[in-house]
């Protein structure tokens, strides 16, 4: 009962609008857990106004953090960073909006997961592109965002598609925009966001071609870790942490994506 109540006090606590950051238990016991995360992705994933980390991403961080009884620090590193460092130990977890995905795997362990999306399709308003079965005719070309699933699945699935990859995901946007590419193949959060940004020269194809899901990076072998993480997950998921967090950074999109029959991300 004590675990449950002190939960709930932390969930409450990083989910209002105005309060606390967040910050370790009163007991100050346990080293600080270093997370990575590329602040580049909002809603999930950015900054405020002021400089200091925010999003969904951050806000489950704060939780966790405080549900272990550690002092959080959010380490800012590029997406296609974030797994080297893990490995060598310079975070301890990976909270970045990452897909789990078998090659992944392979270097790294994962929770279970926490948010179901999957990849969807930016073009041009006026592009005869209708679904990704189009981007496989000849002379097409796609942009993706560096070491993400996109641009896996596009080198795998699209070989004879011209490729430019970014590290920043607003340069595919306006490849796109410009029409220096067919089309963008990002998470379907994201598509939509880009789509509602630009109006007048794009369009989301939104349901996604590819499912995915994403969860938590945790170095290989680190058990007892990955055992506090899940716990986690489990006991947030059911005081609705993640209802909360999709009312307070996407309400917008929840109410699209329910209205069109597509199941909402965090879940």
């Amino acid at each position: 009962m004590i675990c449950r109540r002190r939960f709930l006090i932390v969930t409450a606590c990083v989910l209002a609008a105005v309060g606390c950051s967040g910050k370790s238990n009163s007991s100050g016991k346990g080293a600080v857990l270093r997370v990575g995360m590329d602040l580049s992705y909002p809603p999930f994933e950015m900054q405020d106004k002021a400089g200091t980390p925010d999003g969904v991403s951050v806000k489950l961080a704060e939780a966790l953090a405080a549900d272990l009884g550690r002092p959080l620090k959010i380490v800012p590193m590029e997406f296609s960073g974030l797994i080297p460092a893990l490995k060598t130990g310079n975070i301890d977890l990976i909270l970045s909006s990452m897909t789990a995905t078998d090659e992944r795997r392979q270097s790294i362990g994962f929770s279970n997961p926490y948010a179901f999306t999957g990849l969807a399709l930016l073009v041009r308003k006026d592009s005869d592109i209708q679904s990704i079965e189009d981007l496989k005719k000849p002379g097409r070309s796609i942009t993706a965002k560096a070491a993400t699933t996109g641009e896996t699945w596009a080198i795998k699935n699209l070989p004879g598609a011209k490729r430019v990859v970014f590290e920043d995901q607003t340069a595919c946007v306006l490849e796109v925009v410009q029409g220096r590419a067919d089309a963008f193949i990002y998470d379907q959060l994201s598509i939509y966001r880009y789509a509602e940004e630009n109006k007048a020269t794009t369009r989301g194809l939104l349901r996604p071609f590819v499912e995915e899901s994403w969860a938590i990076g945790i170095a290989k072998g680190n058990d007892a870790l990955l055992s506090q993480v899940n716990a986690f997950l489990d006991e947030f998921r059911k005081q609705d942490g993640f209802g909360k967090l999709g009312e307070r950074y996407l309400r917008d999109e929840k109410k699209f994506l329910e209205a069109s029959g597509i199941p909402f991300i965090l879940r």
